[in-house]
């Protein structure tokens, strides 16, 4: 039995929680909210973020950070990309030995187009880890909180350490492969996030299965684009973390991206949409990363480009999916060629 902290109890976190508590692990779910802790105790469920869902009586609860790391063997990362850094830097603060270090979080930062894991690298002392472990792919809080089929992918520059985060989650409901391609991971759960938002509002437009089938596939290459000329392996692309996140998050009605371009598609505005949510939305965050990123890296994402706009410059959406259809001609082929050779197109 492993004694973790999973720090952050959002709907991701809780359920990333019970599937270790199913495991036999000693548990302990860490929030930075004294009456979200307190309600989640005397309730035993987390009805703010993942409703209807029992908590174990034995699994612990505070927003005590100390409590939640004494002598533990694991630490699981489940929080907002902007939080990760605050967070790592508390945790360096309250442990001073070597753990294993896993995170759950499907982000960039934005200004420093930083993956989840180099953030952390940054703030946590060498001494405390041998290497980051990502825990990512197709994976709905909602589904796995009541035992749905579901596989994600592990991935670390360590094998072992991607194996030791298969062990401690993997069960008959929840598969873990694992993979050597850190970069690919994260930034495809990251990344489809974005396509994510489009596909709401291709859907909030009215536009249909078709137009939404074609964007998740000119988001897969934009994705891809993007990706191998940040180092992955583009055969990541098209495994759990990549194309499988992006079907599960252009399609669900658990999706949060989606709903955020959904509403934004009925003439919300951007504050409104986020308040409404009452979670992050990563995608809006990923969007602005991802948008500046392609421009130094001269790399071509017109979809990214057409939700920054959307987003930030205030681009009525209808006007941008309208653009985006009508853009010069191109072979197909092309974008799979260049990926493939790790070459890329302007």
């Amino acid at each position: 039995m492993d004694r973790i902290a999973v720090l952050g109890a959002g709907s991701w976190g809780t359920a990333l929680a019970l599937v270790l508590k199913e495991n036999g692990h000693d548990v302990r779910l860490w929030t930075n909210k004294q009456a979200h802790a307190d309600k989640m105790n005397s309730t035993h469920k987390n009805n703010d973020y993942l409703p209807g869902i029992e908590i174990p009586d034995d699994l612990v609860i505070t927003n005590h950070l100390g409590t939640a790391l004494k002598d533990v063997t694991t630490i699981v990362f489940v929080l907002p990309t902007k939080a990760i850094r605050e967070v790592c830097r508390q945790v360096a603060e309250t442990i001073d030995y070597k753990v294993t270090i896993i995170h759950g979080t499907k982000g960039i930062e934005p200004k420093s187009f930083k993956r989840v894991s180099e953030m952390m690298e940054e703030e946590l002392p060498e001494n405390l880890f041998e290497e980051i472990v990502v825990l990512s792919g197709p994976s709905h809080a909602e589904e796995v909180a009541i035992k749905h089929p579901t596989t994600v992918t592990a991935s670390s520059k360590s094998i072992t350490e991607a194996q030791k985060a298969q062990d401690l989650f993997i069960n008959k409901d929840f598969r873990v492969y694992t993979s050597p391609d850190m970069i690919g991971v994260e930034l495809g759960g990251s990344l489809k996030n974005i396509i994510a938002l489009g596909a709401g509002i291709s859907d909030g437009l009215g536009y249909g299965d078709n137009a939404k089938a074609a964007l998740m596939t000119r988001g897969l290459a934009e994705i891809a684009r993007l990706g191998t000329a940040m180092g992955a392996d583009p055969l990541t692309f098209i495994g759990l973390s990549g194309v499988g996140d992006l079907i599960v998050t252009c399609t669900s009605v658990h999706s949060r991206n989606w709903k955020a371009g959904n509403l934004l598609a009925k003439g919300n505005v951007l504050d409104h949409v986020l308040e409404e949510m009452g979670m992050v939305v990563e995608g809006v965050y990923t969007t602005e990363a991802a948008y500046h990123l392609s421009i130094s890296q001269k790399i071509d994402m017109p979809i990214t480009t057409g939700l920054y706009h959307i987003l930030f410059e205030n681009a009525d959406p209808k006007n941008v999916v309208d653009e985006l259809m009508t853009r010069m001609r191109r072979h197909e082929m092309e974008d799979l060629s260049a990926i493939l050779s790790n070459r890329y197109i302007d």
